[in-house]
């Protein structure tokens, strides 16, 4: 299924979730296309056909939910945004289930390694295993291929239904050359139809399937089937390499074997995998929180926010959240009825994880399905994986900076004083990130520059993060030298300020790296509570005293602090940060 700007149209009242996932779509589309980062709104306009006042409320609305930002006119995706596909991802059970298989052969077999899953005739990647080399080949998690460019598509193909076949030649009558999928290069000419169909038998007689340079020159591919219970192609497994390493034959003879040798416990694994329930919170309006039984927070978003917000939207969007929550199989009423397949979730269940009415659950579910975000198998709903094309491939390349720069703008803007973002580098920390200010007189700090840790506030958080053994270990191989007169050069005491710091959340280091320089931090943590990198502000000793830098500093720290936090955690919920700089791996 490739991208869709304008989608079909939906009967009933629901109206502005289809228009809300539309602008998504083509957010997404501008992204992955033209590797723009932000849009303007006439560009939504002319990608989905919507009126400039349409487009002004939804994007508003989608603002509001955290879903977009805005800066000025520019529109930009949210890493928030990525909770939409975390729910298809925890509701799979895939990448749990499967994720270790996968790193152990890409471990073992010193390749990518990768899963895949149908989505309508195209192809979409759920786990990937990257191996890190100067040719790197790799997709990213949410990319869609179509089925006759990949290894996957072909075995996927061989248990199509005719209506599966027909569409998939209307959709090549339409695209012949794979212009609407932006993860792979266009054709230069059009391909025979007949190709494909004897890949397709060939796969289905040998069990496997090979991808050879079909999506560019020097890919070589090989993919097995994982089968579910029933003993359909649940997703694919997939070795990739590159032809300066392997041949697609050698590549077969070097990978078939392990990758048959893992299929059985993949497939065991797969029919006891409990899919993942996604993060607590269902609505998406900042620092929002689940829904008590019998609310309605999008009626109380409309009160507070008037009649731009789009209560449909915005309800429609927690539907398709809140079923990413069910338990998994045999866990009650939300995981019963999806006969025998495990996960889903019914319409009770999901009117009382969003605090909506039944009816008004309903509209939304029956929406979302007629769109092919969501399945209806008998009384269960579940995400299926296109809802992965809002948004979630392009915001799957994040790395750590790129999700803390633009809550340390925010923070700049708010405190009108740079702020930085650290990590220990042996005994000294080493800046990846940084936002100055505009000042006549300015901390001027440039990134990779390195400081000891023990004189400098990110340092000494950074040190207070380390457990006991290693805070220990780094302390006793200290030498602290004079840097100004206020310098802490006392191992005893300098352990005593490390060990303020850890307890009370924050260091203050006043004038002792520079004379005249000030600077406070906090901790930044992964989403299993490990200290990974500090946040700090710089400021000139002359602005105020130290006590009253910590009163006016300390609350906007932590409130950036945990925004970055909430967006790391949201952003390697199944999978590890994109290529930028890693911490805490």
């Amino acid at each position: 299924m490739s991208f869709s700007p304008v989608p079909p149209p939906v009967n009933g009242p629901v109206g502005p979730l289809e228009r809300g996932l539309a602008v998504l779509r083509e957010l997404t589309r501008l992204a992955a296309h033209e590797g723009r980062t932000t849009v303007r709104p006439g560009d939504l306009v002319r990608g989905t056909g919507l009126a400039r006042s349409v487009v002004d409320r939804v994007v508003g609305t989608l603002e509001q939910l955290g879903y977009v930002t805005l800066d000025g006119r520019d529109i930009g995706l949210s890493v928030r945004l990525m909770e939409l596909g975390n729910a298809y991802l925890a509701a799979s059970g895939l990448p749990a289930a499967l994720g270790p298989f996968a790193q152990r052969l890409a471990d073992g077999l010193d390749e990518s390694v990768s899963v895949a899953v149908p989505d309508g005739d195209g192809v979409r990647f759920v786990v990937q295993m990257t191996r890190r080399r100067t040719m790197s080949l790799a997709f990213r998690i949410g990319d869609l291929l179509p089925a006759e460019r990949c290894s996957p598509g072909a075995l996927f193909a061989a248990e199509w239904s005719g209506a599966d076949w027909a569409a998939w030649r209307a959709r090549r009558a339409e695209d012949p050359l794979d212009t609407s999928f932006p993860a792979v290069p266009p054709r230069h000419r059009p391909a025979s139809d007949g190709d494909f169909e004897a890949r397709v038998k060939e796969a289905a007689h040998d069990g496997w399937a090979a991808d050879d340079q079909l999506i560019e020159p020097g890919l070589v591919a090989v993919s097995v089937p994982v089968r579910d219970a029933s003993g359909r192609i649940a997703c694919t497994v997939n070795v990739v390499s590159h032809t300066s390493r392997h041949d697609v034959d050698s590549l077969r003879a070097a990978v078939l074997g392990p990758l048959g040798a893992e299929v059985p416990a993949m497939e065991a694994a797969l029919a006891a995998r409990r899919p993942r329930p996604a993060a607590d919170q269902v609505w998406g309006t900042p620092g929002g929180a689940p829904a008590a039984l019998g609310e309605d927070p999008a009626r109380m978003a409309k009160r507070e926010l008037g009649a731009g917000f789009l209560q449909s939207l915005a309800r429609g969007l927690a539907v398709l959240r809140a079923l990413g929550g069910a338990e998994g199989a045999g866990q009650g009423e939300a995981a019963t009825a999806g006969g025998g397949r495990g996960g889903g979730m019914t319409l009770s269940a999901v009117a009382e994880a969003t605090g909506l009415a039944r009816a008004t659950a309903r509209r939304s579910l029956l929406t979302l399905v007629e769109l092919g975000y969501v399945e209806a198998d008998g009384r269960a709903f579940r995400p299926l994986p296109r809802v992965l094309e809002l948004g979630y491939a392009p915001l799957a390349e994040l790395g750590f900076t790129d999700i803390a720069q633009p809550h340390m703008r925010e923070l700049v803007h708010t405190v009108h004083e740079s702020a930085s973002l650290a990590v220990l580098d042996g005994g000294d920390i080493r800046y990846i990130a940084r936002v100055p200010t505009v000042r006549i007189m300015s901390v001027n700090i440039t990134i990779g520059t390195h400081f000891p840790a023990y004189a400098t506030s990110m340092g000494r958080v950074l040190l207070a993060g380390l457990d006991a053994h290693a805070r220990a270990a780094h302390l006793a191989g200290v030498r602290p030298r004079a840097l100004t007169r206020h310098t802490v050069t006392d191992v005893a005491e300098l352990a005593r300020v490390v060990e303020r710091a850890a307890a009370e959340g924050h260091a203050l280091v006043d004038q002792e790296l520079e004379e005249g320089l000030r600077s406070l931090a906090v901790p930044v943590k992964d989403a299993r509570g490990r200290v990974i990198a500090a946040l700090n502000v710089a400021t000139h000793a002359g602005r105020g005293t130290a006590e009253s830098a910590r009163r006016e500093l300390l609350p906007a720290l932590r409130v950036t602090a945990a925004r970055i936090e909430a967006d790391l955690a949201t952003a390697s919920a199944h999978h590890a940060l994109g290529a930028s700089e890693r911490v805490g791996a």
